[in-house]
């Protein structure tokens, strides 16, 4: 089974925590989250090879755009 060579690591802040919260933009469901990004991306890259022994490959990979402002009503 082939995969791309890069995913791309969104991190947030949970508010309520401090802690950060990391999930791979292109595979819905494989996050994690940590006290610190070091810890975090450890742990991203853990639920990754997780997430691909479990993944049988049913089509490509979701292409990553990118992300753009977004006005929020008040």
């Amino acid at each position: 089974m082939s995969h791309k060579a890069q995913a791309t690591l969104v991190i947030e802040r949970d508010p309520e925590t401090g802690w950060y919260v990391g999930c791979i933009a292109e595979l819905p469901g494989c996050y994690s989250q940590a006290p610190d990004v070091e810890q975090l991306r450890r742990n991203m890259q853990e639920a990754l090879e997780c997430y691909l022994a479990v993944y049988e490959g049913e089509g490509p990979w979701p292409e990553f755009i990118g992300t753009e402002p977004i006005e929020v009503p008040q």
